[in-house]
């Protein structure tokens, strides 16, 4: 698909295609936040504001305004605009010009039970936030349940209330009339149903059994768990009910069974890799320290693990510590590298979990979110423990190279500016 890269001068207007409802704001900031961030929520909002009174269209604006108010730069907004375009929530058209024109189609969030239903979204979700904040979070939208034995129900019917009567003919068009409107996730995928339809039994009638809905759902899994057509044939193949069709809920367990056991037990998740943008450090400071949280915010941990194993990929073990830092802690990724880092350099390149969670729980109590923030509380702890046991041993415990106070002062000399390249170099390979 064509790249279009947005300008400040282009212009937008917004075209409500649904009904929107003060429900679904609680929706896109219970459900889809956790998924999409919160710029994305946030533009959302914005679109919806931009409407006239009666919610239809909206003026038309200039992107600038965009840059503006949310305080992103224009690549920014482009960036979180096609998040919302993914998951499902606008449409984009462009008309081209000497300026390009934009329209923002809106539709509506999916209902709760639709998205905790959905094999992408919920397992997304779940990943995100954790099985404690995931739990609570479905007690929220769960109605309470009534005993109602006791009672008898006398509502009344409409034909008990109401009476027919005769009107003359009429014409009446409902096609532009508003109504609810929900997109679906659209995945592009080259999964091979020919190699799967012709892989089963001869006695299965795959045209009954490969519905539209089917293949769906089988789309769906294929992306989320990475599975390709060959090894979702013997997963499909174990979820025939005795009716002969495909079980919807036996085939979301086998394919997550599946995922699990090639990956220790872990879900997938879709989240940023590397710090947000919002939580980075501006782009300007020539220091060495500077350019090692720069560092920090721009690679994922677990390309810093693979750095420091000198290429290796990273243990089970290690990759799910990392994973719990991510979720049950809500630590930001560039946090995390800054965490590992430390604990890698004071403890002798072990990743001892109570050590690391000890300090996760500290940090998230402190409400750590940037790297400069947790490459100061580190300093601070590393320097009470010298303070508290006063050892030659522990006093020469290698730290990292960020630990060096002067390197926040002035530009750096071209030597130094060697050395740090090969330093980052462990990080960039």
């Amino acid at each position: 698909m064509e790249k279009h890269n947005l300008v400040p001068a282009d212009t937008y207007i917004v075209i409500n295609k649904t009904i929107l409802h003060n429900d679904d704001r609680k929706i896109l900031t219970s459900l889809y936040l956790p998924v999409i961030g919160i710029e994305a929520v946030m533009l959302y909002f914005t679109f919806w504001s931009d409407l006239d009174n009666l919610e239809i269209v909206s003026k038309e604006f200039s992107h600038q305004k965009l840059t503006t108010s949310m305080r992103m730069t224009i690549g920014e907004i482009q960036n979180t605009r096609e998040k919302l375009e993914a998951i499902g929530l606008i449409k984009t058209l462009v008309k081209k010009g000497n300026v390009n024109s934009y329209i923002y189609e809106i539709y509506s969030p999916v209902s709760p039970s639709e998205f905790l239903s959905h094999p992408i979204l919920n397992i997304v979700l779940y990943s995100n936030i954790g099985k404690t904040e995931y739990e609570n979070l479905i007690k929220s939208f769960k109605i309470p349940r009534l005993n109602t034995n006791n009672y008898t129900d006398i509502t009344k019917n409409f034909s008990d209330v109401f009476q027919s009567t005769t009107l003359t003919s009429y014409d009446l068009s409902l096609e532009d009339i508003r109504k609810y409107n929900k997109l679906k996730l659209n995945i592009n995928s080259n999964f091979d149903f020919n190699f799967l339809i012709s892989s089963m039994p001869k006695n299965i009638d795959t045209s009954k059994v490969f519905t539209k809905e089917i293949k769906e759902l089988i789309i769906n899994l294929s992306f989320i768990y990475d599975i390709d057509a060959v090894k979702m044939t013997n997963i499909v193949k174990g979820c025939f009910n005795e009716r002969g069709t495909i079980s919807k809920d036996e085939l979301r367990k086998s394919a997550r069974n599946y995922y699990q056991f090639d990956n220790g037990g872990i879900l997938p998740t879709i989240i940023d890799n590397n710090q947000p943008e919002y939580l980075r450090k501006p782009v300007g400071d020539t220091s060495k320290r500077a350019k090692m949280i720069y560092t920090f915010e721009t690679i994922s941990p677990r390309e810093l693990l693979i750095s420091k194993n000198k290429g290796s990929d990273p243990t089970r073990r290690d990759l799910k510590l990392i994973e719990d830092l991510l979720i049950d802690y809500k630590l930001k990724p560039g946090v995390v590298n800054v965490l590992i880092d430390y604990i890698l350099n004071v403890n002798e390149k072990k990743l001892t979990r109570g050590l690391v969670e000890m300090l996760a729980g500290q940090w998230q109590r402190l409400g750590i979110e940037t790297v400069e923030d947790a490459m100061k509380v580190a300093e601070k702890e590393h320097k009470r423990k010298n303070n508290k046991i006063i050892n030659e041993e522990v006093k020469n415990i290698k730290t990292p190279d960020w630990f060096d106070k002067n390197i926040t002062k002035g530009k750096i000399s071209q030597e130094e500016e060697n050395q740090l390249e090969e330093l980052l170099k462990e990080y960039k390979s």
